[in-house]
């Protein structure tokens, strides 16, 4: 990727909370500009208006539903009307519904799996033809460390992070010869409001910060290019015993 930073393009999918938000933010402050999507338009707006403050013209944002492939091309679509085209995705939209297989519902089942491993697919198809355009880009997905730990009452998710990592190895064997680059990144908890936790809570202060997960692709994108470090593990130094 030979533009520079005030020339280049990245998506944050779910970029209105959490790690997404965070990662939007730092884009922003390198001098990106930034498309970001959530389900809620609500949510949306009230993150592009606190964005704006740092990246102005810079950021902007549609709804999307990354369980929808319609939506998703509608949204890719827009970046290209908008900014003219794209260098960086991050896929971090994702949900986390926990029960008993026995006690889970198909529909969550689908929720889960649609929208943290369908949509992988769905925003890479859309993405890799535009980064060929440009000469190249930077795909990262944000999965878990849950992709390599399972746990009891957490099949769906598992399943869909355990994917994400088999899906992130194959698609950066294809296109790293079309100088597109793939990294991973597999945060352990972060202090989030994933799972209804209070992002308030001090007492979760022991947890990953947003901002952390979003440094690490900070870093990626300044890694000499002579290599690729296509999976990171980050977790926090000192976890409740």
């Amino acid at each position: 990727m030979s533009s520079t930073n005030n020339e280049r393009v990245a998506l944050v999918t779910g970029g209105s909370l959490g790690i997404g938000y965070a990662t939007a933010s730092m884009l922003l402050k390198e001098g990106l500009k930034v498309v970001i999507c959530s389900r809620r338009q609500s949510e949306l707006d009230h993150a592009i208006s606190e964005l704006k403050e740092i990246g102005g013209d810079r950021i902007t944002g549609k709804t999307c539903d990354v369980r929808q492939y319609s939506q998703v091309a509608s949204l890719f679509q827009y970046v290209e009307n908008t900014f003219g085209g794209l260098d960086i995705l991050v896929n971090n939209a994702g949900v986390g519904l926990f029960a008993s297989v026995a006690d889970m519902t198909v529909e969550q089942w689908h929720t889960v799996i649609e929208t943290n491993l369908n949509s992988l697919f769905y925003c890479c198809h859309e993405a890799i033809p535009k980064m060929r355009m440009r000469g190249g880009g930077y795909i990262f997905n944000i999965g878990s460390l849950a992709g390599r730990n399972a746990f009891p009452n957490a099949s769906a998710y598992n399943a869909s992070k355990f994917g994400l990592i088999g899906f992130s190895e194959a698609l950066m064997q294809e296109i790293r010869y079309d100088n597109i680059r793939v990294s991973y990144i597999l945060p352990g908890s972060v202090k989030t409001s994933f799972r209804g936790a209070d992002p308030n809570d001090e007492s979760a202060n022991w947890k990953l910060m947003p901002e952390d997960v979003a440094q690490v692709v900070i870093d990626l994108l300044h890694h000499n290019p002579r290599s690729l470090p296509s999976c990171v593990e980050i977790r926090p130094s000192k976890p409740k015993k």
